[in-house]
């Protein structure tokens, strides 16, 4: 009964995941490619830095699919942020920027609640701290909270690498897509301040 119980939580879980990354996708035509091009980047990532002596014992295989199925939720809390700023052409105004970076605060009390109590609460841990932590940046001048370094989640390191790349790849209603090089070289430059060394050595392993 008890594996019966808990296969049928991780279907009930999976379906919750599907079922929120869907709604994330209906928000603007952008949002399905970058849900899943950045989750093809963390899978890059967690596949390289493996391969690190440092993490080799942190990134486990059930750790690693945890990452990989929370981070398709990372922008979940975007739910919650008008169109009107969401999808705004131009420039954001300091008011409306004041608003956009609610969303990880709002995403990870939507994942919070949505996942509590089902299957696996590591799973829970991880989804909420990509969601809360993906914009904090290693000197601490990031959003929500301006953690620094190490007090941020790995996974969290993780996605912040991935989120930026492919934002800065992509064209949006706002800006157009910058080349690969010109992209790569903003990455470098954020080495150590905005991103963990370590994480960013390991994307531009697998890009370069």
């Amino acid at each position: 009964k008890q594996i019966w119980e808990s296969a049928q939580l991780q279907k009930i879980e999976s379906h919750m995941i599907i079922s929120l990354t869907d709604i994330i996708e209906g928000r603007d035509a952008y949002t399905g490619d970058h849900v899943r091009n950045t989750e093809d980047y963390v899978i890059q990532i967690l596949r390289q830095l493996r391969k690190n002596p440092k993490y080799e014992k942190i990134i486990t295989e059930p750790y690693v699919k945890r990452v990989v199925r929370s981070a398709p939720l990372h922008d979940l809390g975007k739910i919650r942020i008008p169109d009107a700023i969401l999808n705004k052409p131009g420039r954001l105004t300091p008011e409306e920027f004041a608003v956009m970076k609610t969303h990880p605060t709002y995403g990870a009390e939507l994942v919070e609640e949505v996942l509590f109590g089902l299957g696996d609460p590591e799973l829970t841990e991880v989804a909420v701290n990509i969601a809360r932590d993906h914009h904090e940046r290693m000197d601490g001048k990031g959003y929500p909270a301006g953690k620094k370094g190490e007090d941020i989640p790995l996974e969290a390191r993780i996605m912040a690498v991935a989120d930026v790349y492919d934002a800065l790849v992509s064209e949006r209603v706002y800006k157009k897509a910058l080349p690969k090089e010109e992209a790569l070289r903003i990455m470098k430059e954020g080495r150590g301040t905005q991103f963990d060394p370590d994480v960013l050595d390991a994307f531009l392993e697998v890009v370069e």
